[in-house]
């Protein structure tokens, strides 16, 4: 990070190095009460207090580029400040710091963070309260929670539920570095393209489809263990039940044969059915009902405007449309129409 001050364009200074997303500038303030009224249209309403009564250095930039279901910020405040925001409810937050140190406090954990070192996950059921010090910046990733909680629920075989993240972030990790790599391209390409250049709905959605499953199978939460087991990753998954998941996803569109699958798996009926609610914790037939709703999920997302839903669901297997539709709302809370329209 640069040290030298460049000339200012909104109040504050300004790192040269350090700022991102200079060219979606939303708030740039040195009122107290205009960003928290400003920010908090953006993100939520919250309480913002500098640390100090008289706060000369107190400034606020919040810099963001949005997408269909999730955006990527810049957000700093000068000088040290208090943010209590509550429950997020609406959206989930991955805060990874440029500059200064945080302090944040949810229900069960207190962390710091700090660049290059640990960042902040929040979760949108848990009040958090925090201390942003030192002229700290951040750059955040938002992700809307419906998102969030649909991918979880496709992954993990279940139905659609709260979602809670460890709210501390190694960056150090595989999966933070990962993770960040991948926000740092999308800020990147933003960059590039200007405020006035948006990308494609098909870029978009591959941005976020990646984010997704980054967040879901790189970060801890309470649905991880859930993940593993009904994508096969647990390491005690014996080598009959990985040939017969395998078997189940190659021919999803087929009708259920349980003789063929037993062959292909290589041992009998009632061993493959005992061990698919001993190790996925689902029957083979919730598996596959599973499998299909996410291939219909992903169709839809990709499909024209005026495809036909039936057309799809013939073409994975599904032979009564009622029982799809209704197990496609519990899945993914909103029917298939509503998933087709809200991407047009």
């Amino acid at each position: 990070m640069a040290d030298a001050i460049v000339p200012k364009t909104g109040p504050g200074p300004i790192f040269s190095d350090a700022v991102r997303l200079a060219g979606f500038c939303r708030v740039a303030t040195s009122s107290v009460d205009e960003a928290a009224e400003q920010i908090g249209r953006i993100f939520c309403p919250h309480d913002l207090k500098p640390l100090r009564a008289v706060s000369p250095d107190f400034y606020a930039r919040h810099n963001c580029a949005a997408f269909d279901g999730f955006s990527v910020n810049y957000v700093a405040y000068g000088g040290s400040v208090s943010i209590d925001p509550g429950c997020l409810e609406r959206f989930f937050l991955l805060q990874i710091p440029v500059a200064g140190v945080a302090r944040v406090s949810t229900a069960s954990r207190d962390i710091a963070t700090a660049p290059g070192l640990t960042a902040s996950l929040l979760s949108p059921t848990v009040p958090t309260r925090m201390i942003w010090d030192g002229d700290c910046a951040q750059l955040i990733l938002l992700v809307e929670r419906r998102l969030v909680e649909h991918r979880a629920a496709a992954l993990a075989g279940k139905s659609v539920r709260a979602v809670e993240f460890d709210p501390a972030v190694d960056l150090s990790t595989h999966g933070a570095r990962a993770l960040q790599a991948q926000i740092d391209g999308l800020v990147d390409l933003a960059e590039r393209n200007g405020a006035d250049r948006h990308l494609s709905p098909l870029a978009a959605a591959n941005w976020r489809e990646a984010l997704l499953d980054a967040l879901l199978t790189g970060q801890r939460h309470g649905l991880s263990d859930k993940i593993a087991t009904f994508s096969g990753q647990v390491e005690t998954l014996p080598g009959a039940l990985r040939r017969a998941r395998d078997c189940l996803h190659a021919n999803a569109t087929e009708p259920l044969d349980l003789v063929q699958l037993a062959e292909a798996a290589g041992i009998g009926i009632r061993a493959l059915q005992f061990g698919f609610q001993r190790h996925f914790g689902a029957s083979i037939s919730e598996m596959l009902l599973d499998i299909r709703l996410a291939h219909l999920n992903t169709r839809l997302k990709a499909a024209a405007p005026d495809a036909r839903i039936i057309d799809i669901a013939f073409d994975l297997g599904f032979t009564h449309l009622g029982r799809m539709a209704g197990a496609y709302r519990a899945k993914f809370g909103e029917t298939p129409s509503a998933t087709l329209r809200r991407l047009h």
